[in-house]
This record gives C-alpha cells, structure tokens and sequence, in this order.
C-alpha cells in the first residue's frame, strides 16, 4: 500500500493555469500543430478562456517556440553559407 504526498508545487509565484496553458500549447506543437494554428488558437483562447493565467501560458509558450524556430533557421543557414564547395 502507497500513500499519496501531497506537495506545494514550486510555481514562480505564477498561477496554475499559467502552466496548465503552457503545457497545452507545447503539447500541441509535439503533436504536429504548426506555430500559425497555434496562434490562431492563442487568440482565441485570449478571447474566449475563463482564466487569464491560461491565455498568458499559452501565448509565452507560443512565443517561445517561435523564437526557437527562427533561431533553427538562422542557424541553419549559416551553416548552409559557411559550408565548404566542394
């Protein structure tokens, strides 16, 4: 027999849904949501979610994947310039 502990969880002093929204847009994305779906949906969530810690999870974490897609491609094409010709 196991008992459950239950714990605070360590939040930066964020909201749970702030999470919650993180998670979601994050998860999204892993199952193949493009970043342009996913800002249509962080719209409509800012528009339409109850929890304003959600809406404000989801759209950091859209901004955060945009940000780490537009560092990809300019490291990708650096490299793509820098190459050898051989």
């Amino acid at each position: 027999m196991s008992l459950m502990t239950l714990v605070g969880s360590i939040t930066g002093h964020h909201d749970p849904d702030y999470y919650a929204g993180r998670a979601d847009a994050h998860d999204e994305h892993t199952n193949g949501t493009t970043l342009t779906e996913l800002a249509h949906r962080a719209r409509l969530i800012a528009d339409h979610h109850p929890s304003t810690q959600y809406a404000l999870g989801y759209t950091d974490r859209l901004l955060e994947l945009r940000r780490e897609h537009t560092a990809t491609i300019a490291a990708q094409t650096d490299l793509a310039h820098t190459g050898s010709a051989a």
